[in-house]
């Protein structure tokens, strides 16, 4: 079992939700988060350009199973790159981490049948 974080653009939440499903992984967990990378985004603010200490983005948080895993990550990065195959600076990161156990609340069920 893995759990796969991905950090990705806000405008681009829709289209990866669209191909997650399409893929066949519908459990997800999303967040509105900020931070800074690489991007740099200049704003004007009262006539003075100025560039934001954080930027607004999304993180996807997905559990599956290891057969899932690069199911899963191919289909974050088709849908999260913009600006055709290279992509963009500010596209995101996906981070990939073992994920030890998982129970399901309601059932007490355990392991790879409860994700």
């Amino acid at each position: 079992m893995k759990l796969i974080t991905a950090i990705i653009r806000e405008v681009q939440l829709d289209k990866v939700r669209e191909a997650l499903i399409e893929s066949g992984i519908n459990r997800i967990t999303v967040s509105l988060v900020s931070g800074n990378g690489r991007q740099r985004v200049e704003e004007m603010y009262r006539g003075l350009t100025i560039v934001p200490d954080l930027i607004p983005k999304i993180r996807i948080e997905i559990a599956v199973n290891d057969e899932s895993v690069e199911t899963a990550v191919q289909t974050i990065l088709k849908a999260a790159r913009t600006n055709g195959p290279e992509g963009s600076s500010g596209d995101g990161k996906i981070f990939i981490i073992p994920l030890e156990e998982c129970i399901r609340i309601r059932t007490g069920e355990k392991g790879p049948s409860a994700i």
